[in-house]
């Protein structure tokens, strides 16, 4: 049994998702976009463009997430 407490440490894919979606928040990620001649239709991205970007957006947080620290005792 799997234990829900705030003292168990997360895992990556947990923080790589929180991360996805803080980003592509910021980043009007999946949004629709607008016109911005005000004329004509918006040119909205494809369904599954939308999507590609967000899982190439996900593995590049996974990368970022999982990569190790710098060892802060090596002398610089």
């Amino acid at each position: 049994m799997e234990s829900n407490s705030n003292s168990a440490p997360r895992r990556s894919e947990d923080i790589a998702l929180d991360l996805l979606k803080f980003v592509s928040t910021h980043a009007n990620l999946g949004s629709k976009a607008s016109s911005s001649t005000g004329f004509g239709l918006p040119s909205a991205p494809k369904s599954e463009d939308q999507v590609a970007q967000i899982f190439e957006l996900y593995a590049r947080c996974r990368e970022a997430v999982e990569a190790p620290l710098p060892d802060s005792s090596a002398k610089k």
